[in-house]
């Protein structure tokens, strides 16, 4: 991975966010990316080699897996991270729209150029819709997955064992999940992280707002 990227791209969103945005992008890089990376890769990586069921049936363990695992906790978060970075990277494309404009009408103006955009990155006009509209997606986005979570994953848990009876199992078979106590740590963590951007996020708008 390249990180010298994601530096720049942290640093030209920090430019342009208020203080609540620079703590929510804190909090997502440091807190929740590089948690994703360093470890919960590595934890959810035997889930399935790991997840034994005490019958030799063939295709039983795959088809018990699958309903209980519809969609894995770790391509769950991945998607998450995705959409919920992307808003502030929409900001950084607004200001950049509004440069190259600037530098479009002062190459052709000349002398009777007049300047449209002072600054560039004031959340002014149509860039504080952006940066509004940014906001309300990202608490959106954190919302919609911690529904999925609870949805999927009962009370954000997994069980130690759990019971499955559906075909080909020849009968009630119990199947074992590889790391529960660390799973459901890793899985705590990453959603009060999440509360607590939504929760930021929601601040940083109604900041917004009332200091329009």
């Amino acid at each position: 991975m390249n990180w010298s990227v994601f530096e720049g791209l942290l640093s030209g969103v920090n430019k342009y966010s208020t203080a609540f945005g620079r703590i929510w992008l804190s909090l997502v890089f440091i807190f929740r990316l590089l948690v994703y990376l360093v470890a919960a890769e590595r934890v959810w990586s035997d889930d399935h080699k790991d997840f034994d069921c005490n019958t030799r049936q063939p295709g039983c363990t795959n088809v018990c897996y699958d309903h209980f695992f519809p969609v894995s906790h770790i391509r769950l978060w991945a998607l998450q991270l995705i959409l919920v970075t992307c808003p502030s990277f929409l900001v950084l494309m607004h200001v950049a729209y509004r440069e190259a404009k600037e530098q479009r009408l002062r190459e052709a103006g000349g002398d009777s150029y007049r300047c449209i955009y002072p600054n560039p990155g004031k959340k002014r006009g149509g860039l504080w819709w952006t940066y509004l509209f940014s906001l309300i997606f990202k608490a959106g986005v954190d919302m919609v997955f911690l529904y999925i979570f609870y949805h999927l994953y009962r009370n954000y848990t997994l069980p130690r064992v759990v019971k499955c009876e559906l075909p080909p199992c020849p009968n009630v078979v119990d199947c074992f999940i590889s790391r529960p106590t660390e799973k459901n740590i890793f899985t705590l963590f990453m959603v009060v992280t999440a509360c607590v951007c939504v929760v930021l996020s929601l601040v940083e708008a109604a900041y917004l707002i009332g200091k329009r």
